[in-house]
């Protein structure tokens, strides 16, 4: 017996090939990494696979070939798409969470979901000043690029296959030099709205079950009532999930908005567990509690068992936002031709009770601030630039991998050690070591609460309301056009 041997009983185990499938699987594999069997050593057998391949000059050793060749031997341990989609509605029928149980243990075994790759994300929740909990992720999982992958983007043509990586089409794509494999991909195909949608797994998950609703066509996001119905459906189907969009304007909005997609799982987040500070009333929505929520950026939260009251009051808070300006505040709506105002709407269930969360959000730009009124300010780039997508709207962080070296080093600044702290966390890092003693006992501590904090503060300079007296006046003249 051999490592190819042993691969083979793992794949016919699987259940997609069958005991006298064993010869045809065997070629299969031998077409991969050779024909010779090798003793199996210690380890996954695919990366044993993978390098047995490159041993051979059957690939290159390289990022891409790697990954591409290691989906390709995971795939032989999935199921085709038509099977994935029986068995997941099958087990939908008796109970929604038992699908969803079975399509991540299957993402995971056949490494879609990178589950090693998501331990190595650093990661802890703290408490700030405000009272709030947040949560931080240093985000160490994503593989690092190909060399040759970022020669090749720079000549890539504009109109490639897939057109981007949230297509229907990638599921069973074999990849290519600057754009990932996705051999092992599975979606799975759901009636959203009228329209076909897909729901699959974020291969790199920033929280429990992270995955990803996407609509079947090639589009650009939107937001409007018809968003609120769609999220309603995922709810009603999936509903011990949360789903919500990122923005639809750039600065505020997601990193990929050229194609319409949600992003939910079952996690719940800072946001979700903040209260309500404000009780607002709709006469003509009695059926509807609302309420602006106890939180840094400008939040809604609607309530109702009644789905369509609720949809109907979203729209019309959605329209209106995107029709208001507030000069003292410097929010402005736009001049007709560009659009400055919408929402990052989040819904999850609480039993039969529905609860969507509108978060208001402006684009606008000035001289002060060029990348953004309402973006992390030029002073809190140092941990965090990027934009506030629907993730970290909710409370949690997603900091870039600079940061855990960088980080290192203020812990060696603070202990008075030989460092190379670098001068954007300099002053910063002056600043929390006024305030407090640091020793090497709680030298992460410290840390980890003033990235908290920083954090914090990211989310109140993406608040159009501010938590003052003039962001509390800015709240009623806005509730009061509503």
């Amino acid at each position: 017996m051999g490592v190819i041997s042993d691969f083979c009983d793992q794949v016919i185990a699987s259940g997609r090939y069958q005991e006298l499938d064993r010869n045809y699987v065997m070629n299969q594999l031998r077409a991969l990494v050779g024909d010779e069997d090798v003793p199996t050593q210690a380890g996954k057998l695919v990366s044993q696979l993978v390098d047995l391949s490159i041993s051979r000059e059957k690939i290159e050793d390289s990022i891409t070939e790697r990954t591409i060749l290691s989906d390709q031997l995971y795939d032989f341990l999935a199921p085709l798409p038509a099977q994935v989609n029986e068995h997941f509605w099958n087990l939908a029928q008796v109970s929604p969470q038992q699908a969803t149980d079975w399509f991540y243990d299957l993402e995971t075994k056949t490494d879609y979901v990178k589950a090693d790759a998501i331990k190595k994300n650093i990661e802890f929740t703290r408490t700030v000043a405000d009272g709030n909990e947040l949560e931080i992720t240093i985000n160490l999982s994503k593989p690092e690029k190909d060399p040759k992958a970022i020669v090749a983007a720079a000549h890539a043509a504009a109109n490639q296959y897939p057109k981007c990586a949230l297509c229907m089409e990638n599921e069973g794509y074999r990849g290519r030099l600057g754009y990932a494999s996705r051999t092992n991909h599975r979606i799975i195909r759901m009636n959203i709205g009228g329209e076909t949608w897909g729901f699959q797994y974020s291969p790199y998950a920033y929280f429990n079950e992270h995955c990803i609703f996407l609509l079947g066509e090639h589009q650009p996001m939107k937001i409007n009532q018809q968003t609120l119905v769609n999220l309603v459906e995922i709810e009603r189907q999936l509903p011990h999930y949360f789903v919500g969009s990122n923005a639809d304007l750039p600065i505020v909005g997601g990193s990929m908005l050229a194609h319409e997609h949600y992003q939910g799982g079952r996690h719940t987040f800072p946001m979700m567990k903040a209260p309500i500070k404000q009780a607002v009333d709709f006469p003509a929505y009695p059926q509807v509690t609302a309420g602006i929520v106890d939180w840094p950026m400008s939040d809604l939260r609607l309530q109702s068992t009644d789905t369509t009251a609720l949809i109907n009051l979203g729209t019309h808070i959605m329209t209106t936002w995107q029709n208001y300006s507030d000069p003292m505040l410097m929010i402005d709506a736009g001049d007709g031709e560009e659009r400055h105002h919408t929402v990052t709407p989040i819904m999850h269930r609480q039993g039969d009770l529905f609860v969507l969360d509108l978060v208001l959000r402006d684009n606008s730009t000035n001289e002060q601030y060029p990348l953004g009124i309402f973006h992390p300010h030029e002073q809190l780039w140092h941990i965090k630039k990027e934009n506030i997508g629907l993730i970290e709207v909710m409370g949690r962080a997603i900091l870039p991998g600079r940061l855990k070296a960088e980080l290192a080093e203020v812990k060696r600044y603070w202990l008075g050690e030989t460092n190379e702290i670098a001068a954007s966390h300099l002053s910063w890092a002056k600043e929390v070591q006024s305030q407090t003693t640091i020793t090497p006992t709680n030298v992460d501590e410290v840390l980890e609460q003033a990235v908290a904090q920083v954090f914090s503060d990211v989310l109140a300079d993406a608040g159009v309301f501010k938590r003052d007296d003039e962001g509390a006046a800015g709240w009623q003249r806005f509730i009061e056009q509503l």
